[in-house]
């Protein structure tokens, strides 16, 4: 009987070092595809007309009466702003994309893929707009609710993505 006792706390012991020693590998794996993030939209950070790129005549109002806000986002040495201005039978999307020291970046390429409120999604090409001073789209419709926007974004090869919201 004393044997049986001994044998089973001898297995149970190599079995819970087995599995630790199993375990402690998918931890690591896990961790560092949790610390992966893509980068999320800040809400309402403050900009003034020395900060490096363009402002609206608006006074950053929409027509519809409502506050736009700027969202920022940034990824690496990059960072994406974007500002939606609910007009009459459409959205007017404003992004503006800089680089190290704030520097304005022109000749990117970006995409908008738009999740629209009924669950639908929209792809828009988003070109630079020289008279505006940043890149913009116009997104058709009036349907209420939130808008889950993703920009894709490709600066000379390096790619990244930025995530916003905005309510209509």
């Amino acid at each position: 009987m004393k044997f049986l006792k001994t044998s089973l706390v001898i297995v149970s012991s190599v079995g819970l070092i087995f599995l630790g020693a199993c375990s402690g590998g998918n931890q690591a794996a896990n961790s560092e595809s949790a610390t992966k993030t893509e980068p999320v939209a800040k809400t309402g950070e403050v900009h003034n007309e020395n900060d490096g790129h363009g402002h609206d005549e608006k006074g950053g109002h929409s027509n519809s009466g409502e506050k736009s806000i700027s969202q920022v986002v940034n990824s690496g040495k990059y960072h994406l702003e974007f500002k939606s201005d609910i007009e009459k039978d459409s959205t007017h999307l404003d992004i503006s994309v800089h680089g190290e020291q704030d520097q304005a970046i022109t000749d990117a390429k970006l995409t908008a893929q738009v999740q629209l409120p009924d669950g639908t999604n929209k792809t828009l090409q988003v070109p630079y707009n020289t008279e505006e001073k940043h890149y913009t789209a116009n997104l058709d419709g009036t349907a209420t609710g939130e808008y889950k926007v993703v920009i894709q974004t490709d600066v000379k090869g390096e790619k990244f993505n930025g995530r916003f919201t905005f309510k209509r």
